[in-house]
């Protein structure tokens, strides 16, 4: 009688603890965040926090820019949340439905600048002085994409130097690229965010903060096709509390 007492409760045992491994993954809720690459490093640690509050939860970041996140969305690229992108690239992506309007918000602020390597002497103090003879790589974003690239047409086009300048400027996809080329002095000035030449203090320097014809702000919203849209929507909410607003102003961003 004790040895089958013994069995039943061994046996017992053994089911309960299937029931639980069983049980636990389902615990777990993974958390896709498509983010401008603007803001890696700061995303990164607002995930961190966000995580380290709900047990089981894991933030995964996708980053790319703007225009390019989008498309990869429409093309069905896995993702609850599009963060850190511009008002305008949010208003596409609600216009063709893939993006929900609600709860989109602005989280975030930038301002446009004009950076040089911080290892050189360049005769740049302004953009006018991308129109001398001695400046002949100007590195800047893919309009059509980046926000970063339309805004810094934009300034360049205020003060009517773009024909002049056009045939100076190096085009790539990525904010990175251009921080890249200018630290290396492969480019002798570029234009990026306040917060891209925060992150790369000591390889270059800004020359001259500029002015936009609309101000910049990254707002985050919900993907329609998000499986998860009660944590997603969590998740915008969050970018707007006093921990991630300490975050991002840590790396340079501004308050909405």
């Amino acid at each position: 009688m004790r040895r089958t007492l013994a069995h039943l409760l061994a046996r017992w045992a053994l089911a309960v603890l299937a029931t639980v491994a069983t049980a636990l993954p389902s615990l777990a809720q993974d958390l896709t965040v498509a983010i401008d690459s603007s803001f890696g490093e700061a995303m990164a640690a607002v995930a961190r926090d966000f995580e380290a509050g709900r047990r089981g939860v894991r933030v995964l970041l996708e980053a790319g820019s703007s225009g390019e996140l989008l498309e990869r969305i429409s093309q069905g690229l896995v993702a609850d949340v599009l963060a850190g992108v511009d008002v305008p690239t949010m208003e596409r992506g609600e216009q063709r439905r893939l993006l929900l309007p609600e709860p989109r918000s602005s989280f975030a602020t930038n301002t446009l600048v004009l950076v040089v390597p911080a290892s050189r002497q360049v005769p740049v103090q302004r953009v006018s002085d991308l129109a001398r003879p001695e400046i002949v790589r100007i590195a800047m974003g893919r309009p059509t994409s980046m926000p970063a690239g339309r805004y810094a047409r934009e300034a360049i086009n205020a003060q009517r130097l773009w024909s002049s300048l056009q045939r100076k400027v190096v085009i790539v996809d990525d904010v990175r690229d251009v921080v890249s080329l200018v630290a290396g002095a492969d480019a002798q000035a570029g234009f990026v965010y306040a917060s891209d030449a925060a992150a790369a203090a000591g390889r270059v320097r800004v020359v001259e903060t500029l002015s936009t014809a609309t101000p910049i702000h990254h707002a985050a919203t919900v993907v329609a096709a998000s499986t998860n849209p009660v944590l997603a929507r969590e998740f915008v909410a969050y970018l707007h509390g006093d921990a991630a607003r300490a975050v991002f102003r840590r790396f340079g961003f501004g308050e909405p």
